[in-house]
Formats: C-alpha cells, structure tokens, sequence
C-alpha cells in the first residue's frame, strides 16, 4: 500500500537532507533564532526537540548521540551547557515557529523564523 510520506523531501537526496538540517540546528543552537522557509522551519522543529531532550539527559552517551548528529563540538558544548538547562522542568515544545511576510510579488516562498521559547 501507498502510504503519505512523513517527512518533507524539499526535493533532495536523502543525504543532502540530513546534512540541511544537521546545518539548520547548528545555526538555531549557535544563534537561538534564525530565518528560513516554513517548510524547513516545520521539519526543523522535531529534529532540535530531540536534540535538546538529548541534553537534557547530559550524560555521556548522550552527548555523543548528539556529536555525531551535530559534527559541531562548539554546538554540542553549547546545548549541553547553555540550552538544555534552561528547559529542566518542560516537557516538550522547546522551540517556536513564526511566520513572516513574504519577500516580494515575485517570490512565492513562505518565510518563518524559528526560534527557542
């Protein structure tokens, strides 16, 4: 049977996939807020939860989970240090989407920032 896909493609390899959103977190991690497509900002959203939730953890494991996901030890040290801290006692929704206007008549693009609540 057919079923409807989950994730969204954005008409990319799968690897190609991966490596947008592994670059995506480590710019909300760094920055706490950035400015992207709503459809990449939707899928973004699970992705960083579950890092997060990671940190969260702080063990060792943990943070290994999340190196080799990130590839970035200065994002790593900084959701471990900084960013999972502060969400201690929240069960989930650790993140935010809003939507922003579009950039002109001829771009047809949705725009979003994403950001830490």
């Amino acid at each position: 049977m057919a079923y409807t896909r989950k994730a969204r493609i954005f008409n990319r390899p799968a690897r190609e996939r991966r490596a947008l959103l592994r670059s995506l977190a480590r710019s909300l991690i760094m920055h706490e807020r950035i400015a992207t497509t709503e459809a990449k900002a939707k899928e973004l959203r699970p992705f960083i939860e579950g890092l997060i939730t990671l940190g969260k953890a702080g063990t060792l494991a943990s943070r290994r989970r999340a190196s080799s996901t990130l590839h970035d030890g200065a994002a790593v040290k900084k959701l471990f240090a900084a960013i999972a801290p502060r969400y201690a006692e929240r069960k989930g929704g650790y993140t935010r989407v809003v939507k922003r206007s579009r950039r002109g008549p001829s771009d047809a693009r949705k725009l979003a920032y994403i950001m830490f609540v």
